[in-house]
């Protein structure tokens, strides 16, 4: 069979193949995100905070399915050098098999887990919300190679058809049905759109087939990625687990909703570039000056970006809730305000998770993971128990506190680069985020916002106020993000 698999192009140098792909990565996210808070921002309006809980504890007891029966195929058909073509069949067929039974395992478990959080009324949530995994098992194998291939045009046009279908379908249900099924619609929507999309835009037809020797060779590889699956999932959504089982769904839903507008800097932007920068730190790692180099500038356009969101998130996060949200939400805004810290930290401790995979140690992630989730274990029960989601956050904050200075130390070993250097790309953004905050503390005291115009006035001060601080920084102590994001920019022209 003619392999499917497409090259890159031979011209195109390694920065620019980076760059080019990060802005693909950047503007499906973006995309995603403003939907997303747009959707929100709707629902939000309609809604009560226990629908969100309630479809929260669905999406937690479906993502832990999917979580411990994780086989890693997709990852060892990535990983492969050579044509993967005829293996496709017997990895679409697992898929397919394994998305029909966790379906079934849902449905009949639906009461169970219910019960297990104190809320009948997601039981048919849950049984419902399993046919998105069964949907999700018979998309076509072949946009495997969207990946494979750094094709993130395709990707591009994969994902959205995801989120284009989920807030259009979820928006119109809210209006008419004014309850949480409107976010189970949207969800099965989404998944559907996706799946359609899968066979318009990849030329592969899978078809029933298994292979039981080509199956282990993938599985003897993915296996590894169960345990990392079920690592993250303990560290990602323990919170989310405690919080629901002590608290109810109406402050799970405050918590996640709190989590995921806080955690902004982590998910939009540092995933993104990791994403990207992986290959090429694969390649420089027999360099290490050079690997230093890359590193250094990637912290320092990361902590640049992180520290301007995460200033307006805190700053900015109470009156975006009482304007867009409603006063209903307000009860989620301090612990919002103290969770965009960890989320600033996930942000700068993402970048060195691409550095440990790319120099063949990825262990040092995982470590850094199990230190996370024992810090996280120790405190999140007595401090839920005691201060309800704030206590939660709390945890939350130090588990990754922890975790943070433990890849910080480890990063700075392997690319062999100073204290001073690794600092200086911290502190002068940290700088300028912390006067943002006093300035337009000082403003708002003076003159309340109160309404949306008052709040976009507020904002581009902001980052009128960090902006200037930088440029300060830039011309008097050689700074240099500004050089670093005009290079930037004239990678994507190809200049």
């Amino acid at each position: 069979m003619k392999n499917l698999s497409r090259s890159l192009k031979p011209d195109a140098t390694l920065s620019q193949r980076v760059a080019r792909g990060g802005l693909w990565v950047f503007s499906l996210r973006l995309i995603n995100r403003l939907f997303g808070l747009a959707s929100t921002i709707i629902l939000a309006r309609v809604l009560a905070p226990g629908d969100f809980g309630l479809f929260g504890i669905a999406l937690l007891a479906m993502s832990a399915l999917e979580t411990f029966t994780q086989t890693g195929l997709n990852s060892a058909l990535i990983q492969k050098k050579q044509d993967i073509t005829a293996y496709l069949d017997t990895a679409w067929t697992f898929q397919a098999i394994r998305g029909g039974l966790l379906a079934l395992i849902l449905f009949a478990t639906a009461s169970y887990l219910a019960d297990f959080f104190g809320t009948p009324t997601a039981q048919p949530i849950l049984q419902v919300i399993g046919l998105t995994i069964l949907i999700q098992g018979l998309t076509n194998i072949g946009v495997i190679y969207f990946d494979k291939e750094l094709e993130f045009h395709k990707q591009f046009a994969y994902q959205v058809s995801y989120t284009l279908a989920n807030a259009g379908v979820a928006i119109s249900m809210v209006l008419l049905l004014r309850s949480v099924w409107a976010l189970v619609f949207g969800l099965l929507a989404g998944n559907l759109a996706q799946l359609i999309v899968s066979y318009f835009i990849h030329p592969y037809r899978p078809r029933p087939r298994f292979n039981q020797e080509q199956f282990t060779e993938l599985f003897h590889f993915g296996k590894w990625y169960l345990g990392s699956s079920i690592l993250m999932y303990l560290v990602t959504q323990g919170d989310n687990i405690v919080v629901g089982k002590l608290l109810g769904a109406t402050a799970l839903g405050f918590y996640q909703l709190a989590y995921r507008i806080s955690n902004m800097p982590a998910t939009e932007i540092t995933h993104v570039i990791s994403q990207v920068t992986f290959p090429a730190y694969s390649k420089l790692q027999d360099n290490i000056p050079k690997l230093r180099e890359a590193y250094l500038k990637v912290l320092q356009l990361t902590a640049f970006l992180s520290f301007l969101v995460a200033g307006l998130i805190f700053v900015l996060g109470s009156d975006f809730t009482t304007i867009f949200l409603g006063e209903k939400w307000l009860p989620m805004v301090p612990a919002m305000q103290l969770l965009v810290f960890a989320g600033l930290l996930r942000s700068i401790q993402a970048t060195a998770g691409a550095i440990f995979g790319a120099i063949g140690k990825p262990f040092f992630g995982t470590q850094g993971e199990f230190l996370r989730l024992f810090t996280l274990a120790m405190l999140i029960y007595p401090f839920t128990i005691r201060y309800g989601i704030l206590g939660t956050s709390v945890a939350v904050l130090a588990s990754i506190l922890t975790s943070s200075i433990f890849y910080s130390i480890k990063v700075i070993n392997i690319t062999c680069c100073s204290i001073k250097e690794y600092g200086n790309v911290i502190v002068f953004p940290l700088i300028s985020a912390i006067s943002m905050i006093l300035v337009i503390n000082y403003l708002m005291s003076c003159h309340n916002t109160g309404n949306i115009f008052g709040l976009f006035f507020f904002a581009i001060s902001c980052n009128i106020v960090y902006l200037g601080i930088t440029y300060i920084f830039d011309r008097l102590l050689d700074y240099k993000i500004f050089f670093l994001l005009k290079q930037q920019l004239g990678l994507l022209r190809g200049n």
